[in-house]
């Protein structure tokens, strides 16, 4: 038998096998989820001692704004987003420095990450959640100079308040072009490796910040941004952040 004729008879088996082969008819129904739903009284006399603990624990109060702040406050650093960088700092710094020997440079976050305001009034377990509500966790990234200066570029294009920590600073033109851009008072040295916390989302890519691979080193706290939150607002009787020169426009 030759090929050609191989293929036609295997043709043909599958026409026959196709042929006898009975298909079922499957029908399905459409469910309404509406109020006509009556709860389970078992399930919910169940669940109702865990509920009413969640909330406890979420609506403690650990701290006091004396004002509103929201994302919408500044051009290129806002209260909020400058409050995030510094405890992001301030908590992650520590951890980092004991494990490593070595110092967080700044802290660089997302402005689209701030996913609430923090309201004038008590502050709430609920209130870091609802600012922060993905799993985002700080990690540190080990990168040369010269990726710093990239990352410069994109802050300087964006022209959006991504939450900077108070160690890092950059001043633009009138015309918006880079006039400054200092680590800790220093101009930034191409060769030198700095130590820049973030979140792994923005390490990722995310937001299009392609500038933390390649690395020197990746160091992951295990540490989520909304902990760093809680932790940060437990130590503070009131909150008072506010807009500075971090990232400004001449």
């Amino acid at each position: 038998m030759t090929i050609k004729q191989a293929l036609k008879l295997c043709f043909l088996l599958l026409i026959f096998s196709c042929a006898s082969t009975k298909i079922s008819k499957i029908e399905g129904e459409r469910l309404s989820v509406d109020e006509s739903i009556q709860p389970n009284q078992a399930v919910e006399d169940f669940i109702k001692p865990f509920r009413e603990h969640v909330n406890k624990n979420m609506d403690s109060i650990i701290s006091y704004a004396p004002e509103t702040y929201t994302k919408k406050d500044g051009l290129l650093n806002t209260a909020i987003g400058n409050l995030m960088a510094d405890a992001v700092y301030s908590e992650g710094n520590p951890i980092f420095n004991k494990r490593t020997g070595n110092t967080i440079d700044f802290v660089l976050l997302n402005h689209g990450g701030i996913r609430s305001i923090i309201s004038k009034g008590n502050i709430t377990i609920r209130t870091a959640y609802e600012i922060m509500p993905f799993e985002n966790s700080v990690v540190i990234a080990a990168i040369k100079g010269a990726q710093v200066n990239e990352m410069v570029t994109y802050l300087a294009a964006a022209k959006r308040a991504h939450p900077l920590s108070k160690q890092f600073q950059l001043t633009l033109d009138s015309t918006g072009a880079v006039q400054s851009a200092t680590v800790n008072g220093q101009p930034i040295d191409n060769d030198k490796t700095y130590y820049v916390a973030t979140n792994d989302y923005l390490y990722n890519g995310g937001d299009g910040m392609v500038f933390f691979q390649p690395n020197d080193g990746l160091h992951v706290l295990d540490y989520k941004i909304r902990d760093v939150l809680i932790d940060h607002f437990k130590k503070k009787d009131s909150l008072n952040p506010k807009r500075d020169d971090r990232f400004i426009q001449l």
